[in-house]
């Protein structure tokens, strides 16, 4: 039987009552969508990865009460690969569909980025702030639909001159439409278990000195070859690839 899944934030849970509530759109979709009813069996994921079996409780306008009753394994287990993608700016609903995508294809963390050939930029803080709200919520439904207990963090877009400075990334990949080498030429050992980060450019690709900034850092720069992929594509592609090779995607 399929799951019946929900999501409540860490904050939600009240371990020693044993007990969480469900609010805003979580509640009325378990209430009015679903028609669930007291005693009945969901499943409650906090994003962090942890999920729990709960009954129904009670109902009310905008809330739901459920009774917590066992930790169980995550509808789908994370990927041992902690992949950070970091993906330029996209017109339209362009960005929209990687965050989807890629976070069905288990992506842990992804860091919208500012570059020379951006296809946009992010010119008032309230705009940026609504679309880091409007990514994170689509990233939500992903992974609730994919099984997954975890979602991906989404940033605040930052230049892409930070990004090559951030700590705590992992192992660093550019993909570029120039100048790299194969990925098997970047990395010749087997990982397990490490952290990764990719970063795509938009689909006017990388300026120069973007690209040879990236080698003074330390980032190895990856060339796909065959053919010419829109920004979009390069982006799930790269997910696809990395967590078929490193990842669980076999």
């Amino acid at each position: 039987m399929t799951r019946r899944r929900f999501f409540a934030p860490p904050g939600a849970f009240n371990f020693q009552n044993q007990t969480v509530v469900l609010t805003a759109e979580e509640a009325r979709h378990l209430r009015d969508a679903l028609r669930l009813n007291p005693g009945d069996e969901v499943f409650v994921f906090n994003g962090i990865g942890s999920e729990y079996r709960c009954l129904v409780s009670h109902s009310r306008r905008d809330t739901v009460g459920l009774d917590l009753q066992s930790e169980v394994e995550p509808a789908r287990p994370e990927s041992q690969l902690k992949l950070v993608l970091a993906v330029a700016l996209l017109k339209g609903e362009k960005f929209d569909l990687v965050v989807q995508k890629t976070t069905e294809l288990g992506v842990f963390k992804i860091i919208p980025v500012l570059t020379s050939h951006a296809d946009i930029q992010l010119r008032k803080e309230s705009d940026a702030n609504k679309r880091v709200i409007r990514w994170q919520r689509i990233a939500l439904e992903a992974a609730k639909q994919s099984g997954r207990a975890v979602v991906p963090e989404i940033t605040q877009a930052i230049a892409v001159g930070s990004v090559l400075q951030l700590e705590d990334l992992g192992l660093c990949l550019m993909f570029s439409e120039r100048d790299g080498k194969s990925l098997r030429e970047v990395i010749d050992k087997p990982l397990v278990g490490e952290t990764m980060t990719a970063l795509i450019g938009s689909e006017g690709g990388w300026a120069d000195e973007e690209i040879d900034a990236a080698a003074v850092q330390g980032w190895g720069v990856v060339t796909l070859g065959g053919r010419i992929l829109r920004a979009e594509t390069a982006a799930i592609a790269v997910a696809a690839i990395l967590q078929n090779s490193f990842g669980d995607l076999k």
